[in-house]
């Protein structure tokens, strides 16, 4: 299967300041590890296109856009003790958020059957009104937002270490959005509860699996088999989108998960699978050490291409996940 492979030199200009993780040399693992895979032939390389202004107000208000444009164009600095940006900032994250609405373009077109988005800054942690934890524009959101607004019904799986908390505020209220999260607990940003399960019209459209450190691939998979799946199968969505972070795996610096590369293959693959090819987006989020980050993401988008590559194998053997089976408990009892 084809994949769109979706990136650009810009991303390289968004400067975080010496030592931080979020460095620019991530795209270059990124790169190195979907060489690695030996995917040349399934590739479809894209250049993409900065986000509209008006693509960007369905998720973030004029006003945060304004001042954060100004903050990055005078010259940057710290947003938050976490996130920095410089003065090629922004416009590094218009074309990060423009880049899944680029990928949709051409998906529409059947030039592919998924797309891999080797984006930064990343994005799941900034609200519609903060950047906060190294993310500035809501990547994810601009994207699912854009194909609700025509009439799609979006699931967002989200398998970053951290919980996206800034995707889940954004929908938390949308029932044409589900959004399911997978993160270590307690890690920061210190929200995504199970008990946090969407408001209003959206109750019900996010589910969060709070899982222990140490976690291993099959409690990963066994939440998707009796939870993750079944949810997002009853959900019908029309497109899936992925926050394909790899910071879960076990030499992350930033966290204390114990997924491999195998893993991420398998997590991608069945994920996959719930919506037709031709429908499916991942978009690069956490992942800091580098080695790590070139094998997990040579991993996912061989599992995106259909094509079987494990540079590690899959893991097994953590602690039990209580929150996973919470979870099947209450879905259980909900279908009841």
């Amino acid at each position: 299967m084809a994949v769109l492979l979706v990136a650009h030199e810009r991303f390289l200009d968004h400067e975080t300041g010496p030592g931080h993780p979020e460095a620019p040399g991530r795209l270059g693992a990124v790169a190195r590890g979907i060489d690695a895979a030996g995917l040349d032939e399934a590739l479809v390389r894209v250049t993409p296109r900065p986000a509209e202004r008006e693509e960007l107000e369905r998720v973030h208000p004029g006003a945060y856009l304004d001042e954060l444009e100004s903050f990055c164009r005078t010259g940057g600095g710290h947003l938050d003790p976490d996130t920095g940006a410089g003065e090629g900032s922004w416009d590094a994250a218009v074309l990060a958020a423009g880049a899944g609405l680029a990928a949709v373009e051409r998906l529409d077109r059947g030039e592919a059957e998924a797309a891999f988005l080797a984006v930064r800054p990343p994005g799941h942690h900034a609200t519609g009104t903060r950047a906060m934890g190294f993310c500035l524009l809501n990547n994810v959101a601009v994207a699912a937002a854009g194909l609700a607004a025509r009439g799609e019904r979006v699931a967002v799986v989200d398998y970053d270490v951290h919980h996206g908390n800034g995707t889940q505020d954004v929908f938390y209220e949308d029932p044409r959005v589900l959004y399911v999260s997978l993160h270590q607990w307690p890690l920061y940003p210190g929200t995504g509860r199970l008990e946090e399960t969407g408001a209003g019209a959206g109750a019900g459209t996010t589910l969060n699996l709070p899982l222990r450190p140490g976690t291993t691939g099959d409690s990963y998979r066994r939440a998707l088999d009796s939870v993750v799946m079944p949810l997002v199968e009853s959900f019908r969505p029309s497109w899936l989108i992925l926050s394909a972070g790899f910071d879960a795996h076990r030499a992350d610096p930033l966290a204390d998960m114990a997924l491999t590369a195998g893993d991420f293959a398998d997590l991608t693959s069945r994920l996959a699978a719930l919506v037709p090819p031709g429908r499916r987006l991942a978009f690069l989020e956490g992942g800091y050490d580098l080695d790590a980050l070139a094998l997990s993401a040579g991993a996912c988008v061989a599992a995106l291409a259909g094509v079987s590559w494990r540079p590690e194998p899959a893991s097994s053997g953590g602690p039990d996940a209580p929150a996973v089976a919470e979870a099947a408990r209450r879905l259980a009892g909900a279908g009841g």
